[in-house]
């Protein structure tokens, strides 16, 4: 059993608590440290978790194994080097970090302390997408021709100036950060790395001002094309689709449980196949990965978003942030 702190017991860090706290035989989490103790206090205590008062007091305590770090994505590459030297294992939410740079220099103070970095794109351990990734693996696919994938949601609508979804420091390019950056790594995951992109990002609805509305084009390295969508001024969505020359694959829902295959025609003059539709509701996606993090830290199968793909994925969203408004390309570095 792998005994964890989380830091940060906002939203998104009692959804990971409860993801897996009296549920998993493979992590529990034991303390927390969180910027307002007060408001966390009466959780903490019911779900049976010791708060500190910081995240070094955290670090410093007996008996932790790991840190997972629901925080601000500005902090997390000083706190995975700061649990690295402590020698804990990491698992931090995306963004990994915000620069190409910072997210090598994390990686690699991982791999010195020999400790098991975990990332938070818990998408990527749904089954419709392992059996996504095993059909192109298979050529059931054929040559993928396009990606296009889409993530909303209405947050915007409701969120007021100075909070982190709303700060350009911390949500650049709109809803890149926040939801474009799900979508960048399962296209890295499926279908191989990013050579170059280009960004347009406007406010259209929001009320605080931010962007709203935000659309990227992508050039895979594989030849591939690319779109993403994150918009987070409208009705929630999330679509998954590759376009191959023997099928079209699409997976749909705020819970991925839809996938649709459509075969294409098998001949000229011949119809398609009538599309295959599989559903499967109710996976817990993030007590997956919370999971799947347990056993590479106890020597088991290694964490299935590698170090490398961690820091692509954030040169990726880099460069995404430097294409916004500027009508051309930017070359992923």
């Amino acid at each position: 059993m792998l005994n964890a702190a989380i830091i940060g017991l906002g939203n998104w860090g009692r959804t990971l608590v409860d993801a897996v706290q009296g549920k998993s035989g493979l992590i529990r989490f034991t303390r927390a440290a969180t910027g307002n103790r007060a408001r966390a206090a009466e959780y903490a205590a019911l779900a049976g978790i010791a708060l500190e008062d910081s995240y070094e007091a955290v670090l410093a305590a007996p008996g932790v194994d790991a840190v997972v770090l629901a925080t601000p994505h500005i902090q997390h590459a000083g706190q995975i080097a700061q649990a690295a030297a402590a020698g804990k294992h990491v698992f931090v939410e995306k963004p990994f970090t915000m620069t190409r740079a910072s997210a090598e220099t994390a990686v690699a103070a991982a791999a010195k302390a020999g400790i098991a970095l975990g990332l938070g794109h818990n998408r990527r351990f749904h089954p419709h997408v392992a059996r996504l990734r095993e059909m192109l693996r298979a050529g059931e696919v054929g040559t993928v021709l396009h990606c296009h994938a889409e993530m909303t949601s209405s947050s915007a609508l409701f969120l007021p100036g100075g909070v982190w979804r709303t700060d350009p420091e911390q949500s650049p390019a709109g809803g890149m950060t926040g939801l474009g950056i799900h979508l960048v790594d399962l296209m890295i995951g499926l279908l191989g790395e990013i050579d170059a992109v280009a960004c347009q990002s406007l406010n259209r609805a929001a009320p605080s001002g931010a962007q709203d509305t935000t659309s990227v084009a992508l050039r895979l390295r594989s030849g591939a094309t690319a779109t993403l969508l994150a918009f987070s001024a409208t009705a929630p969505v999330f679509r998954f689709t590759v376009y191959g020359s023997q099928a079209v694959v699409s997976i749909e829902g705020p819970t991925l449980d839809q996938m649709t295959i459509r075969p294409a025609a098998p001949g000229p003059g011949k119809p398609a196949p009538p599309p295959v539709v599989e559903t499967l509701p109710g996976f817990d996606t993030v007590r997956a990965e919370l999971e799947a993090f347990a056993r590479a830290a106890g020597g088991g199968a290694p964490y299935p978003i590698s170090a490398a793909q961690m820091a692509h994925g954030v040169a990726v969203l880099e460069a995404i942030i430097a294409a916004a408004g500027q009508d051309r390309f930017v070359t992923v570095t």
